[in-house]
């Protein structure tokens, strides 16, 4: 007992270290970000908001800024509609091969995403969707609907189909006992699929460089680019900004529905 008592502290002294090491990289980009200097250092000499106000004031960034967002919003709205479905296609048994069908969604979960966009690419060009605000849309549905169908098919494996059968029982149509019944219960797990589907759309990389046309540009690869002309603390500023979204709107959905326990 004793020796279970001594290990207690010296694993959490670990796991401190080991989350601390992890939010290192994090912790020089938001310092980075407040320099008053023209570039990088660490720890910064002065502090200033100017950087903050260079990248809110530039077009670019703010263009960037906006495709971002509705290509989040957009992929995370069909991936919630198409993973909702799929989960309770696999769930329920609904249709023949369900594993298949499992397997099948999360297969962008298993590629690597470079792969992922070198084969986008080259189909867009055969069907000429290469460039296309339609095109980016679907690859970025691809790449985060695995995130809806994952916490979806969790919230479903906790959820009795009985409640749904008693209410169709009292007189409810299948599809309005769902709406009434299991699709309440479901809250979690979409706000959980949801938030990190709009988080893996919003932060892509990997996919989206490669479907980009000349004339568009999403945040992060502005970022991706702006990085290979030299680093200034403007972008610091900007991923500092991506942080601290990101950070609150995990806070607020783990207050609303208490997600961590669906992912």
């Amino acid at each position: 007992m004793s020796e279970r008592r001594a290990s207690g502290p010296v694993l959490t002294s670990i796991a401190f270290l080991v989350v601390l090491f992890l939010q290192l990289p994090v912790l020089v980009v938001v310092l980075a970000a407040f320099s008053d200097t023209a570039y990088l250092t660490l720890p910064p000499k002065g502090l200033t908001l100017k950087w903050f106000e260079a990248a809110l004031s530039d077009p670019d960034y703010l263009e960037a800024a906006w495709t971002s967002l509705w290509l989040a919003a957009g992929s995370t709205a069909a991936s919630l509609a198409l993973g909702l479905a799929g989960a309770c296609a696999i769930q329920r048994r609904m249709v023949p091969g369900a594993a298949w069908l499992n397997a099948l969604f999360m297969a962008p979960l298993i590629l690597p995403s470079v792969v992922l966009g070198v084969a986008l690419l080259q189909y867009y060009a055969a069907a000429g969707l290469r460039g296309s605000n339609a095109g980016l849309w679907l690859a970025h549905v691809v790449i985060t609907v695995p995130y809806v169908v994952r916490a979806s098919l969790a919230s479903l494996a906790s959820v009795d189909e009985a409640l749904e059968d008693a209410a169709c029982v009292l007189g409810a149509g299948r599809l309005e006992a769902f709406r009434l019944v299991t699709l309440p219960l479901l809250k979690p797990g979409l706000v959980a699929g949801g938030l990190f589907a709009f988080i893996t759309s919003l932060d892509n990389v990997p996919v989206s460089v490669f479907l980009l046309s000349a004339s568009q540009n999403t945040l992060p690869v502005k970022i991706f680019t702006s990085v290979e002309q030299g680093v200034d603390p403007s972008v610091a500023a900007v991923s500092a900004l991506l942080i601290l979204v990101t950070g609150i709107a995990l806070v607020l959905a783990e207050r609303w529905t208490g997600f961590h326990k669906h992912v």
